[in-house]
């Protein structure tokens, strides 16, 4: 370990300048351009930049070597849990039965159907394993059956940058067409004629959304007409098709406005027709039943949404009317339309809520729950005419199950409960609650907790804070199985419901973003000193956890208050946020100004160079650090954190491990395999124990 030799990255000044104010960045050489990274032929400057990454993995493998039987060991314990020859619960799509299973020791999945019956022939439609072979990466996805149910579209990425390879397959032959679509987001449509598709193509640089496209079975792809093009660079495009199959449409999103426009899936070579035309600050998502559309939407001040209806022949907004009410207290996150009710999800007080509506008005009522923390969803529920309902239930110390739930009779048939194996695991062994911490606003900011029955609370307890707290988006509290590896050894893990996300609904996510996202900041570190001050655990043994915005998150907490933390897991965060947003061939930055803010605007610039990451890095102590990227990511670009250690090293002023790890062939969402990605927790968890010693479990 005294041999590894700490990486020095080159200082080279590039002075960006933005409404009279010269930013100096140094480590400005560390950015390549996609052309570079996947040359086969490294210019100079790529050579630079590929040799920095891997000194920096080879000084990363030498400081952890140490524990690299224990991260082996680690690996095949949480390996242990999980049922390698597993399978989904079948779920039934137009007379078949839809299967996703995996095989013992292999890394990918196996898709497949039965038609009609469970104990009808399966007939193989995809083998990842096979499909794979041969790639570092791999990712299958956007699996779309025809009408007829004798084609397939799949979506294949080799590289990690979420660029997609279109192509079809013929399920009866088992043919694969030679149509082959370049740059695409992987979805698609089939037409209800069997033969026509619609797909989303990506701008090249940016990888934005940006244009729908109309393919016809057989043609060449240079032939497919765009029929749409989001031309607003702060907007994206997709294509879907209402449940009821009658109609194809086209959404347009950005953060506080959508469109969209609808054709009839009979008619496919149709002129698209608008459903509302975009309003700034107004949303809506739309599902079709009879005949009127279904909204979802923000319209008449409704920060946390309702249901509205309005005749698909009159569907502007003035023609729009309340189904479901706008509540102050409860959120209207999704609903889902059957031939006899009317299905919602709906968060209360920050707990998930399922209802049932009969469109008779003679039902009415909620499905029970009865733990204090808990996650709940409705899934694959392609299905109209029915009366079950599928839901997944899991909680902090339960495993997930799949139930199915007859709306009528209100009967509940659990289709499969997760099994953890290893014949350790019992649930009355761990302890789940829910507390609550004060903001420096007077915000109360609740903290899901969970940790074994044996653990005590005091100022020797590791607790491990985890956090993303940006986009709206609400981490459930689920079950993990390779989380009890660090609940076994006597980590708490806390869950911080800070703002950015809509645990607390709408406003909670509002008051969490632009010129309040520092909102975000510290709630976050108030729950931290919450936890310290009422002897939950204390700054020698308190650990924070974060990946891509929430990776932001851990890079301004580590720089406003680093003494509060004794280990920090950054993984792909976006840290170098006043460089990005300022450059708008960055794939997603133009539509990402109304998260962040737009620092063309001098308002936002100088509000987000206050808390960026990078741009704030200064001489102080910092914890120990472990920062984690891939080098084709496509949402927060490898040179982002590679810069921010770099600067990291050169400022602080401890002796603390700053560690990076870049995987050199993956991107935002790292391997690929499920082992490859359980060897990742393993590194991650590895690193936590080690800082805590705590490396063999309580009794």
């Amino acid at each position: 370990m005294m041999d590894a030799k700490v990486p020095v990255a080159d200082k080279i000044p590039f002075e960006i300048e933005k409404h009279g104010d010269v930013r100096t960045d140094n480590y400005f050489w560390m950015r390549l351009s996609d052309e570079q990274k996947l040359s086969e032929v490294k210019d100079t400057q790529t050579q630079k930049v590929v040799n920095y990454l891997e000194e920096e993995n080879a000084y990363f493998d030498a400081i952890t070597n140490p524990t690299k039987n224990f991260q082996d060991n680690l690996f095949e314990e949480m390996k242990g849990r999980i049922k390698e020859d597993d399978a989904s619960v079948p779920y039934k799509s137009n007379g078949y039965f839809y299967i996703t299973r995996y095989e013992k020791g292999k890394q990918y999945p196996i898709y497949s159907r039965k038609k009609e019956h469970l104990e009808a022939k399966e007939e193989v439609l995809f083998d990842v394993n096979t499909m794979a072979k041969g790639f570092d990466y791999y990712q299958l996805g956007g699996l779309n059956v025809s009408p007829d149910n004798k084609l397939a579209v799949f979506a294949t990425d080799t590289v990690s940058r979420r660029q997609y390879f279109l192509r079809i397959k013929n399920l009866e032959t088992g043919e694969i067409y030679k149509d082959i679509i370049e740059n695409t987001t992987g979805g698609s449509v089939w037409a209800n004629d069997n033969k026509t598709i619609f797909y989303t193509k990506k701008d090249p640089v940016t990888l934005r959304s940006v244009k729908i496209f109309r393919h016809v079975l057989g043609t060449p792809a240079s032939e497919d007409v765009e029929v749409y093009h989001e031309k607003d660079e702060t907007f994206g495009t997709y294509v879907t098709k209402s449940k009821s199959k009658k109609y194809i449409i086209i959404g347009s999103y950005s953060t506080v406005s959508t469109e969209a426009q609808f054709l009839e899936a009979d008619n496919p070579t149709g002129k698209f027709k608008l459903l509302q035309p975009r309003e700034r600050d107004l949303e809506y998502n739309v599902s079709h039943y009879g005949d009127s559309f279904y909204i979802l939407t923000n319209k008449d001040k409704a920060t946390n949404f309702k249901l509205m209806k309005t005749p698909v022949s009159a569907t502007e907004k003035e023609n729009w009317t309340d189904v479901i009410p706008h509540r102050e207290d409860t959120l209207l996150e999704d609903f889902l339309i059957f031939k006899d009710y009317l299905v919602l999800e709906e968060r209360n007080n920050g707990l998930s809520k399922i209802r049932f509506k009969s469109w008779d008005d003679t039902e009415d009522y909620y499905l029970p729950f009865d733990e204090e923390t808990y996650s709940v969803s409705v899934y694959a529920n392609p299905e109209f005419n029915t009366q079950i309902i599928r839901y997944v239930y899991n909680s902090f110390t339960t495993p997930s199950s799949v139930i199915d739930f007859n709306m009528k009779s209100k009967e509940k048939d659990i289709k499969k409960e997760q099994e953890v194996l290893g014949g350790k695991f019992d649930k009355k062994n761990y302890i789940s609650k829910r507390i609550w911490a004060t903001a420096r606003d007077g915000k109360k900011v609740p903290i899901s907790l969970v940790y074994h029955k044996n653990t005590e609370l005091n100022g020797e307890t590791p607790v491990l804070q985890y956090s993303y707290g940006s986009y709206g988006y609400t981490i459930p509290d689920s079950f993990s199985t390779t989380r009890l590896s660090l609940l076994d050894r006597g980590f708490v893990y806390a869950l911080a419901h800070i703002r950015g996300s809509e645990y607390l609904g709408r406003n909670w996510y509002e008051d969490g973003k632009m010129l309040n996202k520092k909102n975000t900041f510290y709630d976050f570190i108030d729950c931290s000193k919450f936890l310290i001050e009422n002897n939950y655990t204390s700054s020698k043994h308190l650990y924070a956890m974060g990946g891509s915005a929430g990776g932001l998150l851990m890079g301004a907490i580590v720089n406003m208050n680093p003494e509060l933390y004794n280990g920090i897991i950054a993984a792909v965060p976006f840290v170098d946020v006043v460089s990005t947003m300022i450059d708008e061939s960055i794939p997603l930055t133009t539509g990402e100004y109304d998260e962040w803010g737009n620092p063309n605007d001098k308002i936002f610039y100088e509000y987000i160079k206050s808390y960026s990451p990078y741009d704030n890095v200064t001489q102080q102590d910092y914890p120990t650090l472990l920062v984690t990227t891939g080098f084709h990511d496509s949402q927060v670009q490898y040179w982002e954190p590679a810069k921010w250690v770099a600067k990291l090293r050169e400022l602080k002023t401890d002796a603390n491990l700053l560690l990076l790890h870049t995987n050199m062939e993956t991107g935002h969402g790292g391997a690929s395999g499920r082992f490859d990605s359980l060897k990742e927790t393993a590194r991650d968890y590895t690193f936590l124990l080690s800082l805590e010693n705590k490396l063999v479990p309580i009794k």
